[in-house]
């Protein structure tokens, strides 16, 4: 018999299993990232679907539905992300996947105006099951760095971690709320000033820290902390970039966010995590600096791509030209 499940009828261990096994895992498929997202019901409603056959797994999505604080932006905001992609059994089939995913388009239809999965893995053998469920392909790029003793860093990157040690700097996991906070107002100003798109209020941060799924890998100079990255981590696989910042233009000869990187790069040769993920590098074939910025740490350049269902067109043709309007305002 199969089954579309939710989450109070998905089996724990089940699920912790399909993790363990599955080649498209990620954090963000696991039952810690969705304690996680429910444990901050203010900036996210949380969804989790899966499909089982008989008695076993064959895939679950994971996500959450986020919007804009304010009554007016609520209405053209409401999008349903689900990072990192499906958590798909070794042995499912297309027809398997296809159907929750359709489940998944068909139950969110309301609270979203459109449903974005971001791949952190390749999902080529599925994209059949993908299309057939009215999810369109997506170009994006994503950096990934292989983690072992053959690992280098471009000669720039090197140089710069070594005259940022020398002048002090120190690399430290946050210990208190107080550090996040201070890392936090970093974020907050280089989202307000250069990346301008939506960012997730303090207790967000906190909840994170406060909820130990991850690390805050921070840099300081002369007890003062000047960056860091926030880092979710799946066990013995990957660490990640979910957000770095860095005081880089106050601080010029202490270089944070390269310190910051170098400094998730290095806890996983510590931890054996064999992958370091960086989350996202821009679309193909246009420039980006911060892409360039990325390759300089040794890593590989990867196409997983992104698949989207848009249910409400024209809201979604709004919203887009919102957030370019953002973009380029002055403020």
């Amino acid at each position: 018999m199969i089954r579309i499940l939710t989450y109070n009828e998905i089996d724990r261990a089940q699920w912790q299993a399909l993790v363990e096994q599955s080649p498209t895992a990620t954090w963000f498929q696991t039952p810690e990232a969705y304690q996680f997202y429910m444990s901050v019901p203010s900036e996210l409603s949380t969804f989790v679907y899966a499909i089982q056959l008989d008695d076993n797994l064959k895939a679950l999505v994971c996500g959450y539905v986020t919007r804009e604080h304010s009554p007016v932006k609520q209405f053209f905001t409401r999008r349903a992300i689900i990072v990192g992609g499906p958590l798909i059994a070794n042995d499912a089939t297309d027809d398997q996947l296809q159907w929750l995913l359709q489940e998944v388009k068909e139950r969110l239809h309301s609270e979203a105006i459109y449903i974005e999965i971001r791949n952190l893995h390749y999902y080529s053998p599925w994209k059949h099951a993908f299309e057939q469920a009215g999810f369109a392909y997506q170009p994006h790029l994503n950096i990934q760095v292989a983690c072992n003793a053959q690992h280098q860093m471009s000669e720039q990157r090197i140089r710069q971690v070594k005259k940022a040690l020398k002048n002090g700097v120190e690399i430290y996991q946050a210990q208190s709320e107080a550090d996040i906070k201070a890392w936090y107002q970093i974020l907050q100003q280089l989202y307000r000033k250069k990346v301008r798109t939506p960012l997730w209020s303090e207790d967000f941060f906190l909840q994170f820290y406060r909820d130990g799924v991850g690390k805050y890998l921070l840099v300081k100079h002369e007890g003062k902390i000047i960056g860091g990255m926030m880092c979710p981590i799946l066990e013995g696989k990957t660490i990640y970039e979910w957000y770095v910042c860095g005081l880089d233009e106050d601080f010029r000869e202490c270089y944070p966010s390269v310190v910051a990187t170098y400094a998730a790069i290095e806890y996983a040769k510590e931890h054996g995590l064999p992958i370091f993920d960086f989350m996202g590098a821009g679309k193909p074939d246009i420039p980006y600096g911060v892409r360039d910025f990325k390759m300089e740490f040794g890593g590989e350049i990867v196409e997983h791509g992104r698949y989207l269902h848009v249910n409400k067109p024209l809201l979604y043709r709004i919203g887009k030209w919102g957030v370019n309007l953002l973009k380029h305002s002055r403020w």
